[in-house]
């Protein structure tokens, strides 16, 4: 969702006039787009805020300004304690960016501007076009959340859940493809919580897959709570609706998942994903694990690796418990830090095993792959199959938005390399 907003702030400042730049030295204005879903961000802007100095050290110093989350709970302690932040914008006043480039232009007092204004952000953007010309591209149908998971800090920075209209982003959607989108992805922090006055999430899906040049749609990042049945049933029916599904569980502990409040079992999520399985056999998942929660015992965290076990996570998302200030589990009592740590370690090496097994059985196989560029080494061409595994190819032709069978020859845990399958009638979509 940082790369979308970072685009339309690129989108915004043209018109004022700004362009983006290559060479960090030469900037009149430097924006720092943040998150605040992990613990020590804030350290990581004054990081980077005292390396811009050095660079700027005997060069007149550009306008700064910090957007995003970190911005949006930390504004007035940022601009207390660094006096080379110009200004603060919260993820919902970004639309405001102009405005505040052109009011510190004139004169550089602090300016904190973190109002939860969803709507006017998005009925600005509306109006303006958006330039982002990837093959794969990020579209922001919904914000904020309301699910309130204790250890979450977006329902503080991002704010109550809000959708945006089916009308607007299927025009937004167009303009993509036309811009020479191949594959959209939807986001959200709650992507299918999307409700727009009467259009659910699988309206949005089945009107978006319309449009005639658009190939691909996949989705990030849902909430088990909200997989309904006719998202289930989209799956079935969407063939552009990609069969790979990133669905956090967290926990594969029951008195865990309570403690966290998400609101669902370890009995419900397996439901979920047998309802999908039933509906289209090839899908694969992904999910995000939080390991060493306040009062995660060993038996709890087993219960977590029966679960990565049983469902065969394709790529596994774990972070040790990172409290976050503001969230109902900040003052929780915490496991001790050393069997957090030796437990994560453990996860993720069976959750690497898992992932490399996977790889390894794809060699000799047959993919459908999406390039989306070339890359810098000249006749290679990077890509992904519709399970979202990075694949990469030489070839003499452009392949760029191009849909091509690959067969699959070699790979390591990150990347697949494989060869063209030819004259096997593809449709080369490249613009």
């Amino acid at each position: 969702m940082n790369e979308y907003d970072s685009n339309r702030i690129f989108d915004l400042t043209k018109k004022i006039k700004y362009e983006p730049t290559k060479d960090i030295t030469e900037a009149d204005c430097y924006i720092l787009n943040t998150c605040h879903i992990r613990e020590k961000a804030t350290d990581k802007v004054y990081h980077d805020i005292g390396r811009l100095k050095k660079k700027f050290r005997n060069k007149p110093k550009p306008i700064v300004l910090i957007a995003g989350c970190v911005a949006q709970a930390e504004g007035n302690i940022l601009l207390k304690n660094e006096k080379y932040i110009d200004a603060v914008l919260g993820p919902q006043s970004y639309h405001q960016i102009n405005k505040t480039i052109l009011k510190l232009e004139k004169k550089k007092s602090p300016i904190n501007i973190t109002e939860f204004d969803v709507i006017e952000k998005f009925d600005s953007l509306n109006s303006l076009k958006n330039t982002n010309n990837k093959v794969s591209s990020f579209l922001t149908i919904q914000e904020g959340c309301d699910k309130f998971c204790k250890f979450c800090v977006v329902p503080y920075t991002r704010g109550a859940e809000f959708s945006r209209s089916l009308e607007e982003l299927v025009i937004e959607a167009n303009q993509l493809v036309k811009n020479g989108a191949r594959e959209i992805n939807l986001l959200g922090q709650n992507v299918n919580a999307y409700n727009f006055e009467k259009s659910k999430f699988s309206d949005l899906i089945l009107e978006i897959s319309k449009i005639k040049d658009l190939k691909r749609i996949r989705y990030t990042t849902s909430h088990p709570r909200d997989f309904t049945d006719d998202l289930i049933d989209a799956h079935k029916n969407c063939e552009k609706l990609m069969p790979f599904i990133h669905l956090p569980v967290q926990s594969g502990s029951n008195k865990i998942l309570e403690a966290m409040n998400r609101k669902h079992t370890v009995e419900e999520y397996l439901e979920i994903l047998k309802k999908l399985i039933e509906v289209k056999p090839e899908v694969k998942f992904s999910s995000d694990f939080i390991i060493g929660y306040p009062g995660e015992t060993n038996e709890d965290y087993k219960n977590t690796i029966k679960l990565i076990k049983k469902v065969g996570f394709i790529n596994s998302y774990s972070f040790m418990f990172s409290p976050r200030p503001g969230t109902p589990a900040f003052d929780l009592a915490r496991v001790d830090d050393g069997i957090a740590k030796n437990r994560l370690i453990e996860f993720q090496r069976i959750a690497e095993d898992i992932k490399n097994n996977y790889k390894k059985k794809l060699i000799n196989k047959t993919v459908n792959v999406l390039f989306e560029n070339e890359m810098k080494s000249g006749n290679r061409y990077f890509g992904r199959d519709e399970h979202f595994n990075s694949v990469i190819v030489e070839s003499e032709d452009n392949l760029v938005g191009a849909i091509k069978k690959v067969k699959i020859i070699n790979g390591n845990q990150n990347t697949l390399y494989g060869e063209i399958i030819l004259n096997l009638g593809q449709t080369n979509y490249a613009a």
